[in-house]
């Protein structure tokens, strides 16, 4: 009886780890507006979107401004890929509170990309009033969570990203020393170092389990 109790065990640890485990996908900014300026390099260092796994057929999108220069990113834009329409906005009320659509329809100087950024209809959403203070300033989160097409999964939304052919936009404004500025997803930036993968956690969690299951058993 113990030994067959044990390879049913160790069967549904066998299934759980051959499921896929997808972790975060953390993506940086390009500057479109100013390249190469002082502020472009330090907003560049400070603002990231990430992109996480809400459930199925959805993909959300996390915006962080992570740095100390004063900015607040007021507008985001999103160009075809996965994407079927917009079903939650994550919003810090008092804090940070957008709607959809943005306004403007178009990503301020998105000519300026390569290839231009020609935003989907109905993919955007920018700050209430006053515009600013309820952007995200540093400090500060704002959550997009998107129903995607068709069969498309998050994975498929990660693909799009790093192929191109999902691309994201933001509109900065309040930075203090300089016009407002727009910007283009960059590639994605790798986890830290030595944090253990999704599956690796995993494993290491039910492993022990087992063994002290096991321990246990021999006690009785």
């Amino acid at each position: 009886m113990r030994v067959k109790q044990v390879s049913l065990l160790l069967a549904f640890v066998a299934f759980v780890m051959s499921a896929p485990v997808y972790a975060d996908a953390t993506y940086s900014f390009t500057d479109i507006t100013s390249p190469g300026s002082t502020v472009a390099n330090i907003l560049q260092a400070q603002l990231f979107v990430t992109v996480y796994n809400p459930g199925a057929n959805q993909a959300g999108f996390r915006f962080q401004n992570l740095g100390a220069l004063p900015s607040s990113i007021c507008d985001v834009y999103f160009q075809d890929g996965t994407l079927l329409g917009i079903a939650n906005i994550i919003n810090t009320p008092g804090l940070v509170e957008f709607s959809t659509p943005a306004t403007p329809a178009d990503l301020p100087g998105g000519n300026n990309a390569i290839p231009p950024f020609h935003v989907t209809d109905q993919f955007s959403a920018d700050s209430d009033p006053p515009v600013e203070p309820m952007g995200v300033n540093p400090g500060e989160t704002l959550s997009i969570v998107f129903n995607l097409l068709g069969t498309n999964q998050y994975t498929n939304t990660i693909t799009a990203l790093n192929t191109g052919a999902l691309r994201i936009g933001i509109h900065v404004q309040g930075i203090q020393g300089a016009d407002s500025q727009s910007f283009v997803n960059n590639g994605s930036i790798p986890p830290p170092p030595g944090i253990p993968a999704p599956g690796a956690v995993l494993l290491g969690a039910m492993g022990t389990g087992l063994v002290g299951w096991l321990r246990r058993r021999r006690m009785m």
